[in-house]
């Protein structure tokens, strides 16, 4: 692959560089490789030469580059960058879970919140992976350790404040179906990135203009769909509904794309049956308990829950050492996502965005003693305040609409920041909870 930018914007040049190159070839329903030396070689090369966002985007998303998420967080490409690699890392790089499992439990997290996009998606790739199409029936039908991560996945998705050590404790002393302590880190992280993407994604009305089609043409794909899969002949992507409506950059840009195209052959299996698993999967199906969601973490007359102190255990000192420590390098890439949404350049000020992030942990439990929270309701108008905490913790319309927002006065990548923002502050509070519990169970 190889990208010749002409005019271009460098950091746009260096986004799409790195979508491409961060893909990762899983084609479906592989089942024979063998292939003659003499066929290894590259077919001819297809060059395409593109003019304007408009045209590249609809180039990336034909090619099964860029799924409809990607393309909402391309207005603010450097945090679009941080994004991925953390995905990609937590789904397809080195670590203790098999791919299967990831996507697996990446379901069961999008499922807590009824989210249709990430439940179809996850599943499409748990095939890809070589996932038994069998567990796509429900969440009865697949492994029991897997099953074990049911009750964590609804506390930390609806009230994070609930997770303790005795979780922590059941998951790793289950007898044959035990998880390791590193096996588990990975777990939790990829719960609670799912959990929150589920906000994002309905933040955006993602989800909304969602309509599966096939297994083999779903609306988007996951940022890490390697765009070889079309040069294979695999060109039954769709174009996502959503797509920015402004440029990354102020003028139009000229890209040339060598796309080389490999020769491979490909035998297919039940294809028919994993095509109605996918269409059929319903995201209840896959969860227990559908009654339980949020509730507000200290009502008056039940006022029993402990405050989350920061000063006690914050992300800095204690979260990011830990994870890092059990799960080698996640600790890096999130901290720069944290870092990467902070420092995005925006209309607003530093003292709003600060005021969204501690009232999203706030609503979540965690309070800051060296934060006036005054400053909440100064800076945070009621719409804002309504709409920030819907889409924070209780996103998905099937138990309360999310609140409308006036958007009328806000570029689109001013709407995209502030969903950016409920995203972050929501994955580090759930990513706070349990790694405190973990930190409790390994020091008791």
């Amino acid at each position: 692959l190889m990208v010749t930018p002409k005019e271009s914007h460098p950091r746009v040049t260096e986004l799409l560089l790195f979508i491409f190159f961060t893909s990762v070839f899983t084609p479906p329903k592989i089942l024979d490789l063998h292939l003659p030396e003499t066929n290894r070689f590259p077919r001819p090369c297809l060059f395409l030469q593109v003019n304007g966002e408009k045209e590249r985007l609809s180039l990336l998303v034909s090619r099964g580059s860029v799924d409809a998420v990607s393309q909402q967080m391309a207005s603010h490409p450097q945090y679009l960058e941080s994004f991925l690699r953390t995905q990609h890392y937590i789904l397809h790089m080195d670590g203790p879970l098999p791919l299967p499992y990831r996507h697996y439990i990446a379901i069961m997290a999008a499922a807590r919140h009824h989210c249709n996009y990430l439940v179809y998606l996850h599943s499409t790739h748990f095939l890809r992976v070589g996932g038994d199409p069998k567990w796509l029936q429900g969440l009865e039908a697949a492994p029991p350790r897997l099953r074990l991560l049911d009750h964590i996945n609804k506390v930390l998705a609806h009230q994070p404040w609930l997770t303790a050590c005795s979780h922590i404790q059941t998951l790793l002393k289950a007898g044959e179906q035990c998880w390791s302590l590193a096996e588990l880190v990975q777990a939790v992280v990829i719960l609670a990135h799912c959990h929150s993407l589920c906000s994002f994604v309905f933040g955006c009305d993602t989800d909304a203009d969602f309509v599966p089609l096939s297994s083999k043409s779903p609306n988007g794909t996951p940022p890490t769909f390697c765009p070889f899969d079309a040069a294979n002949g695999n060109t039954n992507v769709p174009q996502s509904h959503a797509t920015p409506s402004e440029h990354i950059t102020g003028r139009p840009v000229k890209i040339h794309f060598l796309i080389i195209s490999f020769p491979v052959i490909v035998s297919f299996k039940d294809t028919e049956e994993e095509e109605e698993m996918i269409c059929l999967a319903d995201p209840s199906r896959f969860i227990t308990d559908p009654d339980f969601c949020y509730q507000e973490f200290a009502r008056k007359e039940e006022d029993h829950f402990q405050v989350f102190r920061v000063q006690d255990y914050s992300w800095e000192d204690h979260g990011f050492s830990l994870v890092n420590r059990l799960y080698s390098d996640i600790g890096h890439l999130l901290d720069d996502r944290f870092r990467s949404v902070a420092t995005l350049s925006s209309l607003h000020s530093d003292d709003l965005k600060r005021a969204i992030w501690n009232y999203i942990h706030c609503v979540l439990g965690i309070r800051y003693d060296d934060y006036d929270y005054g400053e909440v309701n100064q800076l945070l108008e009621r719409d804002l305040k309504l709409y920030v905490k819907a889409v924070a913790c209780f996103p998905d319309s099937t138990k309360t609409p999310v609140c409308p927002l006036r958007w009328t006065p806000l570029k689109t990548s001013e709407r995209i920041h502030i969903n950016l923002l409920i995203m972050e502050a929501r994955l580090q509070a759930e990513l706070l909870y349990a790694l405190r519990a973990i930190t409790q169970y390994m020091i008791a």
